[in-house]
């Protein structure tokens, strides 16, 4: 594809990008219009599993192509959950039901859950976590933001025009919206399209995002048990950034006991 990959342009920190904030949320139009047609439009349900910057490809004309299938599965459309033998996607996207399994079964909403981490991203021209930053409260930016929104505070974007503005925090609140923890919290991506599509002073803002179940517990190693069943553990000596209900690292491991 022409220009490459979403990440190239979302991450560049302003160096060597041309995009503005009108063609990012175009572009996200057209990966929530392309992940619902994968949901809704076909005789199977395709759930992708995989939805990240890196897999979403932009062509000449920066239309966006959802892209890279190899974790996608097929179920039946009138089929509320899917089976799977084992927990798939990329960490810091991935829904928190495929680790979770008392968040309830695995559905269409994983998809969702991962658009909202990549429109978060495409909104704030960050990763959702970021260590290169001056103050540690801003290190997870979906919290952060959502404090921002609940005290009535402007999302804070420096030299953009009140309609980018208006843009950018469209855009948030309903990434806030599909990162919900729980799946029956969150919108479907016909929902989500009609959020984006609409106006933002139509929108709520939605509860704050959850890390992990309640249920779950620190133990005195540093790791994570949910009642004894799931622990989450580390065993990397590497410095460890916590992301979401999971540890972004060089080495993590889920197991049941």
């Amino acid at each position: 594809m022409h220009n490459g990959s979403l990440d190239k342009h979302i991450f560049s920190r302003g160096e060597g990008t041309s995009l503005d904030y009108r063609e990012v949320y175009e572009i996200a139009l057209g990966v929530a219009r392309g992940i619902e047609y994968l949901h809704r439009g076909c005789d199977m349900q395709i759930l992708h599993f995989d939805i990240m910057p890196h897999n979403i490809l932009l062509d000449i004309d920066f239309t966006p192509k959802v892209s890279d299938f190899g974790l996608a599965k097929l179920y039946p459309t009138n089929y509320n959950t899917v089976s799977l033998t084992a927990a798939r996607g990329t960490l810091r996207y991935m829904a928190p039901e495929l680790v979770f399994k008392n968040l309830g079964g695995v559905s269409y909403k994983a998809d969702v859950y991962s658009f909202g981490k990549l429109l978060m991203e495409m909104a704030s021209g960050r990763k959702n976590v970021d260590v290169i930053i001056e103050c540690s409260s801003q290190i997870y930016f979906p919290l952060w933001v959502h404090d921002q929104l609940s005290e009535g505070l402007d999302v804070p974007v420096e030299g953009v025009s009140e309609e980018d503005r208006r843009i950018i925090k469209k855009m948030i609140i309903v990434a806030l919206w599909c990162i919900q923890l729980s799946p029956s919290e969150r919108p479907s991506m016909h929902k989500v399209l009609e959020m984006l599509e609409g106006e933002v002073d139509d929108l709520q803002i939605p509860p704050k995002p959850l890390f992990y179940p309640t249920e779950m517990s620190t133990r005195d190693d540093g790791s994570w048990t949910d009642n004894g069943k799931y622990t989450i553990s580390t065993s990397s000596t590497s410095e460890i950034t916590y992301e979401d209900y999971h540890f972004e690292h060089t080495s993590t491991s889920i197991t049941q006991i």
